[in-house]
């Protein structure tokens, strides 16, 4: 089988200087490398640096497939923004993990060995999934949540341990989210049995509530929101004026579900009898189905 290896890097807050487009394009001079991304894929060969290393110093988001089975995903985010010790503490697995920088945490998630239906290009991951990084800044933790199921799907973690705190919103998934579990190829079951303790999550803020808080801010700092929006070409700014509206406005959690602690093994229990279940509704259809093209057949041949 012919090797196929691909990786592809995006910058969000800001975009590469020349003297940084120039230092990766002396790390490969077939990427094609723009102001905001670097593509390469390998059919022989290897990226020739550390693409962990690569994203802590120039990148914000990056993803890699290779062809034996392997995805990856792996996000920067500033310090500053991030509860370290709460992302660690959901993250006791292999499969999804975080690590601190001098000034950043990267969270990774990957899988490994897929079957060959799920093999793919990887060309459209990196659109499906960039957004996952605004959710996180935001505070919306249910990427790292459905990481932990990865890792209870993957054996990872013992049967007997219980599941982190369940984030509102299990049962309301985006399309990134969505995209994150065909990624790592999670188990729907297992998401719809984690979604039962999960209340419902409120939307976003809107234009009357962000128009009311840059209202209440002073002029001088309106001024330089200005300044910024007009100097800046990568998103820094905006990632910066929303992540202060939510550190400012943090909205009222929503009211947990009652129920018991629920364990790992409890979870992969509910999955299971939401699978059987499935697969009995499944055959009764089909049993439906088949009786009535039979009655159909005879029907046609009288």
């Amino acid at each position: 089988m012919i090797e196929y290896l691909y990786y592809e890097f995006r910058t969000i807050d800001r975009p590469l200087t020349e003297t940084d487009i120039d230092a990766l394009g002396a790390i490969s001079t077939r990427a094609e490398i723009t102001s905001t991304s670097f593509t390469n894929h390998y059919e022989w060969g290897d990226l020739k640096a550390d693409p962990l290393k690569l994203l802590e110093k120039y990148f914000d988001a990056f993803v890699y497939v290779a062809n034996w089975g392997t995805r990856r995903f792996c996000l920067r985010l500033p310090k500053a923004w991030i509860d370290y010790e709460k992302v660690e503490r959901m993250l006791p697995g292999d499969s999804v993990w975080a690590q601190r920088t001098a000034k950043h945490v990267i969270v990774g998630f990957e899988i490994s060995e897929l079957e060959p239906d799920d093999l793919d290009d990887g060309t459209t991951w990196m659109g499906a999934l960039i957004s996952l990084r605004s959710d996180l800044l935001r505070g919306d933790l249910r990427c790292l949540y459905l990481g932990w199921l990865l890792c209870a799907q993957n054996g990872e973690l013992d049967e007997g341990q219980f599941e982190p705190s369940v984030p509102g919103g299990l049962g309301q998934l985006t399309a990134p989210l969505r995209s994150l579990i065909d990624f790592l190829c999670i188990d729907e079951d297992l998401v719809q049995a984690a979604a039962v303790t999960s209340a419902s999550l409120s939307s976003g803020p809107g234009h009357s509530e962000l128009a009311a808080w840059i209202r209440s801010l002073a002029e001088s700092e309106k001024n330089n929101l200005l300044v910024m929006a007009a100097l800046e070409s990568g998103e820094h700014w905006k990632s910066q004026l929303l992540h202060r509206f939510y550190q400012e406005n943090q909205p009222l959690p929503p009211p947990a579900i009652a129920s018991q602690p629920r364990t790992v093994g409890d979870l992969l229990s509910a999955a299971e009898i939401i699978a059987n279940e499935r697969a009995q509704k499944l055959a009764a259809e089909r049993a439906i189905e088949i009786a009535r093209r039979k009655a159909e057949e005879e029907a046609n041949r009288a």
